[in-house]
């Protein structure tokens, strides 16, 4: 299915063409020149960093120009430096910080302990404060969380802080949003060609819009808060290569699932995981945000997608700031090259208990199952709900196991209410949900991915069997250490919970 070739000098044809990005020719200059876009796809769009042109000799120039991927070009932008290259330590300005009610009150702890109780941080406007783990719970230490976040920001003046108060009815929240890595996307704080840090391993999320993103410690971020910057080894980078029709039973998911199973859990430890090929080029940007969202299981340092008229379009409306698109030298020297052609995959499963464990969802059949959990960061926005809706209703059948539906943000919760499946006659997902038998869509949160308080929703608190579409599946990870969980994409999540059983969604979509 993959095949893998460790070379320094990839040819050019793996590309996006310049024309395919909508972007004008540009002329040979200095490696880390800006070019202005002749026709931007959009006005947000001011320069973009070319892909490096043919080198000049020595005795032209005098200098030899040094090809760059795009993760080394970003971090190159970030630390003021010509060039990198894999293993340099550099100081980086980040231009967003994110943090949650998991690790943000640890976080300002030491900021307080470093820099003074009295302290300012770098930047009111590049920090996101974000409450999504730990919200709709009665657990005292939890809710505690939520009001070390709002004292800060208050003290702060911190422009984005999504606050959550009325844990009863998050309706009656504005500004709360729900799952951190969904709502910066959502909110207009991921853009290409930036450094975004945040408190939390699926950062990694922000990747698909063509930047660096990687999680990082409470040390680590008190020292972001009251700096701006960060010091970072430059990774080497996989290269990824998926080309072919991508067949209508197949999701993201599935795609992440089959490169974790070909190269493990530790196969891309602190390396830059890039995504190039037919397959990913038409690829959504929230199917996007799936695939570099698990890059971490992997072991990534950080996952990218080069930025394109996908990306453009989705941040017409999201953001009025400029930005700088990057992307990878023909000549760039890449550790690894995995390829893969996707029309021949099927729908896959990760087996108890790690997200390498890969199978095939048909050869799953026997495992009964006790429940279905469609949710995350990994599978809760608005396309997996529309995913899901789109197996049962096909099926017309109810579900024969519980089924729990947590969406990820606010916009996605009132997608489902409002948005119409194709095919369905007008439905909404909640009325095909209903219909089908699964319980009420939750308030948006991280809910049951992380197991949280006992009276977390959705929580695991028996030793049961549960396909979800969440990104882990290490014993405890959803409540009780017993339990067992069978990571799938929507479809298969939607096809096992109307089956009882682990099943291939063809068996109702065809």
């Amino acid at each position: 299915m993959a095949s893998s070739v460790g070379f320094p000098h990839p040819t050019s044809s793996l590309f996006y063409n310049k024309e395919d990005l909508s972007l004008s020719a540009f002329p040979s200059t200095s490696q880390l020149s800006i070019y202005k876009c002749k026709k931007p796809i959009s006005k947000n769009i001011l320069m973009v960093m070319a892909p490096q042109q043919a080198e000049r000799k020595p005795a032209t120039t005098g200098s030899v120009k040094t090809p760059m991927t795009m993760t080394e070009k970003i971090l190159a932008r970030a630390s003021e430096k010509p060039h990198l290259r894999p293993g340099d330590n550099v100081w980086v300005n980040v231009d967003v910080f994110m943090t949650n009610d998991i690790s943000g009150p640890g976080s300002i702890d030491i900021f307080n302990k470093e820099f003074g109780e009295n302290a300012k941080v770098w930047d009111r406007e590049k920090i996101v404060v974000i409450p999504d783990h730990y919200i709709f719970t009665n657990d005292e230490r939890a809710n505690r969380n939520v009001d070390i976040l709002r004292e800060f920001s208050m003290e702060q003046n911190i422009k984005y802080f999504y606050d959550i108060k009325d844990r009863s009815n998050f309706k009656a929240n504005p500004d709360y949003k729900g799952v951190c890595h969904i709502a910066l996307a959502q909110e207009g704080h991921c853009r290409p060609g930036e450094v975004l840090l945040g408190t939390d391993s699926h950062t990694c999320t922000a990747g698909a819009f063509g930047q660096f993103a990687t999680g990082i410690g409470n040390t680590e971020a008190g020292f972001v808060l009251g700096t701006g910057k960060l010091l970072l080894k430059v990774p080497p980078t996989l290269r990824f290569v998926m080309d072919g029709e991508m067949p209508d039973y197949l999701l993201a998911k599935d795609l992440i699932l089959q490169i974790i199973g070909e190269i493990s859990v530790a196969g891309a430890t602190y390396k830059s995981m890039e995504f190039v090929g037919t397959t990913i080029e038409s690829l959504s940007m929230e199917e996007r945000m799936t695939l570099c969202n698990m890059v971490i299981e992997a072991g990534g340092k950080n996952g990218v997608v080069s930025a394109d008229s996908t990306t453009f379009k989705y941040l017409e409306d999201k953001t009025s700031l400029p930005y700088e698109p990057v992307y990878s030298d023909a000549e760039a020297s890449f550790l690894s090259e995995f390829r893969f052609d996707i029309s021949k995959l099927e729908p896959l499963v990760a087996k108890p208990h790690s997200p390498d464990n890969r199978a095939l969802a048909r050869e799953c059949k026997d495992i009964k199952i006790d429940r279905v959990y469609i949710g995350s960061c990994t599978g809760g926005k608005t396309e997996d709900f529309l995913a899901a809706a789109k197996v049962f209703l096909a099926s017309g059948k109810k579900v024969k196991v519980p089924t729990f539906l947590v969406p990820a943000t606010q916009k996605v919760w009132l997608d489902i209410y409002t948005l119409t499946v194709p095919g369905s006659g007008g439905k909404t997902c909640s009325q095909i949900f209903k219909e089908a038998g699964c319980d009420t869509p939750a308030s948006p949160s991280c809910a049951a991915c992380m197991g949280g308080p006992k009276d977390t929703y959705a929580r695991m608190n028996e030793a049961q069997v549960c396909v979800s579409t969440t990104n882990r599946n290490f014993p405890g990870r959803m409540g009780h250490k017993e339990g067992q969980i069978y990571l799938a994409s929507p479809y298969t999540a939607a096809a096992s919970a109307l089956a009882g059983y682990v099943t291939d969604p063809r068996e109702f979509l065809y």
